[in-house]
């Protein structure tokens, strides 16, 4: 079957981007698969263009490698999230941590000497075993050659040229680009594209392609939507890993005790995944605001190159934070007293642990409220993925409020969705 036979102009200009989160990309599968009972049986991928980072690269991935029958390949995404342990992800048990630990120990005092540095705190070779038994890439060609998919993009940070890279496989319509510190460029996707980008820096190991170190993909990604808009997409359906809204600030009476390591490194894994993707739908709603103020007929130069972009963003409707702690004793031991060491149980570690609890009690309660969270807006996600008219943007209130100065929100079609 050719493109041209097959190719639907409609799917490919709606785009699916999947943020990083590690443990928390299990929330991503349960929306999705609310999705996929939606549509009707036997559709496929109703996303021309997906774009992943991190965990949001594997479950990419899958998608595309199955993109002619989309309820298989969530069925597949929920049957290995949902049977998660965190020995398929890294090794965890009590040799390989007390190794690591000591690596880490006398790398530190013998500075380097006798030992060499350790490349990261956990070895996630399980994960690599697991995606290569899972996965088939070259299938993306298929699907990319069927008329399945446009495009599917993986996004890595480069270590040596301070980059964001988005490694993309594409029909052949789409070219390269390039702007300051971030670049598209165009591969067959392997398995070290995948384990690049969920190297969490520290964490996890840096993967070597083309001679370059590379790691989490969301550390240079300031503009998450990005790949997914050079590729030529209209409508972006992003399915975020956390509420944004910030906590209350603390009592001046009875003020935080001193951050422990444990709360630095998950404030800045937080950080890591998120902070980019909020700052460019803001960008993304004053770009859209300036084009609707614009008549037709009066858009000249650069202007009448741009288009509108409609996004709908959907995010857990609970702190993951809290619902990893309910789960915090499924840990192995070992992982649980490394947390303990650099961070006992003081506030904001569990910011850490949600991250990091790859066990099937964390991550089927994620599918659950991703279910639910996305259900509770059915009609609205299935208009957005099968085409029918939509808002410019549909969010949750937060960030409704948030972007409320850059104009009417609600503007499309005549269309006007409530909020959520």
């Amino acid at each position: 079957m050719s493109v041209s036979e097959d190719s639907n102009p409609l799917r490919a200009r709606t785009a699916l981007v999947l943020p990083g989160g590690g443990a928390r990309g299990a929330f991503q599968v349960g929306v999705l698969k609310a999705l996929a009972e939606l549509l009707p049986k036997g559709t496929p991928n109703p996303f021309g263009i997906i774009s992943g980072t991190s965990a949001g690269a594997v479950n990419s991935v899958v998608l595309a490698s199955k993109a002619r029958r989309f309820k298989l390949a969530i069925a597949e995404l929920e049957r290995v999230w949902a049977a998660f342990r965190c020995h398929h992800v890294y090794r965890s048990d009590n040799l390989s941590m007390l190794r690591s630990s000591m690596h880490w120990l006398l790398a530190i005092v013998m500075g380097g000497f006798l030992v060499g540095m350790p490349k990261s705190l956990l070895d996630n070779s399980p994960l690599r075993a697991l995606l290569s038994r899972n996965v088939r890439f070259p299938r993306i060609r298929n699907a990319i050659e069927s008329g399945w998919l446009e495009a599917v993009v993986v996004t890595a940070a480069g270590y040596g040229s301070a980059r964001s890279v988005a490694f993309f496989e594409a029909a052949a319509r789409h070219d390269e680009w390039s702007r300051t510190r971030r670049v598209g460029r165009a591969t067959a996707l392997n398995l070290d594209h995948v384990m690049a980008s969920v190297a969490v820096p520290m964490i996890f190991p840096p993967v070597r392609i083309a001679g370059e170190y590379f790691g989490d993909g969301a550390m240079r990604q300031a503009t998450p939507l990005s790949p997914a808009v050079h590729l030529g997409a209209d409508r972006i359906l992003v399915i975020g890993i956390r509420d944004e809204t910030a906590d209350k600030p603390p009592d001046r009476m009875d003020p935080d005790p001193l951050p422990s390591f444990a709360q630095i490194a998950g404030y800045m894994l937080d950080t890591l995944f998120m902070e980019g993707l909020y700052s460019d739908l803001e960008r993304l709603t004053r770009i859209n605001q300036l084009i609707d103020s614009v008549p037709k007929v009066s858009e000249q130069g650069s202007l009448s190159k741009m288009r509108p972009i409609d996004t709908m963003l959907i995010v857990p409707s609970e702190d993951l934070r809290v619902v990893a702690e309910r789960y915090r004793m499924e840990l192995p031991f070992a992982i649980r007293a490394l947390l303990s060491g650099v961070g006992g149980r003081s506030k904001g570690e569990s910011r850490l642990l949600s991250f990091l609890l790859f066990e099937r009690a964390y991550t089927q309660e994620l599918i659950r409220l991703g279910y639910r969270d996305a259900m509770r807006v059915k009609d609205q996600l299935l208009a957005f993925a099968t085409g029918k008219p939509v808002p410019r943007l549909f969010a949750p209130d937060w960030i409704r409020r948030d972007l409320s100065t850059f104009g009417d929100l609600q503007r499309a079609s005549g269309t006007g969705w409530p909020a959520f």
